[in-house]
């Protein structure tokens, strides 16, 4: 078994002075360690009945469509605002420094389907929990909120509290 976290590129000030980005793509160039965190994201599910993946732009694009394919399930799309092409359902929620916007067709999950969303990191919890909304508003289940990488002193955790949380990774301080 890799150790997943050894997979995980640390870059010191990026993409401000003071963050420690977490760099998911050499792990997902590493076939063995990409394949590893797939299994195992998507082992803690078995037995249940998900019918649709949500992938949260960009990154959680990656791990939902793999996700999804290994449980035999479609996927629908959770994105910024503007970049979906037809109707949909737009819920706002606010960063560090202002406001943004997530995005969803407005026909992308049928109601009361059970769903996981999935992004590839979870830090204070406002991009998922405006994705939570967003499937509410579908009036579909959310069974869970899968993520890579969790930084636990960020309390994204806390913001999602009442929903599950399933993160393979986890980050204390600025590891």
């Amino acid at each position: 078994m890799t150790n997943l976290s050894s997979l995980i590129r640390n870059v010191p000030d990026f993409p401000k002075p003071g963050i420690q980005f977490k760099d998911i793509t050499t792990l997902i160039q590493d076939a063995r360690g990409f394949h590893q965190a797939i299994d195992q994201m998507v082992a803690v599910y078995a037995g249940e009945k998900i019918n649709c993946l949500v992938g949260v732009e960009a990154r959680g694009f990656i791990f939902a469509s793999a996700m999804a394919w290994q449980m035999g399930v479609g996927m629908a799309l959770v994105r910024k605002p503007g970049k979906l092409p037809a109707a949909t359902l737009s819920e706002s929620f606010s960063l560090e420094y202002g406001q943004d916007a997530l995005e969803i067709h407005s026909d992308a999950l049928a109601a009361n389907s059970k769903v996981v969303i999935v992004d590839d990191l979870l830090a204070t919890g406002g991009t998922m929990l405006a994705a939570v909304r967003l499937v509410e508003r579908l009036q579909a289940k959310v069974v869970g909120c899968s993520f890579l990488i969790e930084l636990d002193r960020l309390g994204g955790r806390q913001v999602l509290q009442g929903y599950r949380v399933e993160s393979l990774l986890h980050y204390f301080d600025s590891e």
